[in-house]
């Protein structure tokens, strides 16, 4: 009988790129049901309310369905990770590295999660080396200054930026 493998993906996906759908598509042939945690940061200052970036990832994740891979369900989440992932019954954490930069950060966020529960893993999977370089804030930017991004996130995502981007111009002119 095989265990129920319950991966949990965290981030603030504002935008989601083709690096965070890169790691995606990897974490599906790990786990039986991937549950992509669109995180609530203020901090952040995101450019889309959480809604708007959960609803862009079901739409960017509805082509991984199916295939016998992994179930894949979008969940808005807020709080402490690991407390998150207990009520979801998840065995992995699934993060992404870009870079070294990203090594020492993950590092840390490991120790301490691995200490509030050590019985769920954490999962580190490389972006495609296409997509590495690939950060949400300076895809942002990029778009902000007019720069092309269609290398950096699908279609979708590049329009509803260029949508957002438009309805901020128009309010502050």
């Amino acid at each position: 009988m095989s265990r129920n493998r319950v991966g949990l993906y965290p981030g603030t996906f504002d935008p989601l790129t083709l690096g965070h759908l890169d790691i995606i598509k990897r974490a599906v042939k790990l786990v039986d049901r991937l549950v992509i945690g669109v995180a609530i940061n203020a901090d952040k200052n995101p450019m889309f309310n959480l809604e708007e970036r959960a609803e862009m990832v079901r739409h960017e994740c509805a082509a991984f369905a199916g295939d016998g891979k992994a179930v894949i369900e979008v969940r808005a989440f807020s709080g402490l990770l690991m407390s998150y992932a207990e009520q979801i019954g998840a065995n992995f954490i699934i993060r992404g590295l870009r870079a070294v930069s990203d090594f020492e950060y993950e590092f840390q966020m490991t120790s301490m999660n691995s200490k509030l529960n050590s019985d769920i893993e954490t999962v580190f999977l490389m972006a495609d080396a296409q997509h590495q370089a690939i950060a949400s804030r300076l895809v942002k930017e990029i778009a902000r200054l007019g720069g092309g991004i269609t290398s950096f996130v699908s279609p979708y995502i590049a329009g509803r930026l260029s949508d957002r981007l438009a309805e901020n111009s128009g309010k502050s002119g």
